[in-house]
């Protein structure tokens, strides 16, 4: 099991990446615009430096859903490999058979 402050920050990054997605669009179309002039894309790139960092959606984690263990995930079922393991061999995740050849 992760930490739950780990686990809690991760969300509060989640909620600050969907508050500030249309900003950041808005900030970044200004900057790569080829017909922008310098000064403006300049000063684009300075409101964007000013917004928060952890409103870039880089630095959200994908973790298990299950443990909050941030390393070894498959992205479909949003389990990490030891959970998603646990739960194939059960038979709690449909679609999933055990492989034998």
């Amino acid at each position: 099991m992760a930490k739950t402050s780990k686990i809690n920050k991760n969300e509060l990054r989640k909620k600050l990446v969907a508050k500030y997605a249309t900003r950041r669009r808005e900030l970044k179309q200004i900057i790569r615009n080829i017909n922008t002039p310098p000064e403006e894309r300049v000063a684009a790139q300075a409101k964007l430096d000013k917004l928060p960092r952890d409103s870039n959606p880089i630095r959200v984690v994908n973790r298990c859903l299950v443990t909050g263990r941030p390393r070894g995930n498959l992205r479909y079922f949003q389990l990490c490999r030891i959970t998603f393991r646990e739960k194939a061999l059960k038979g709690e995740l449909t679609g999933v058979v055990k492989s034998s050849w």
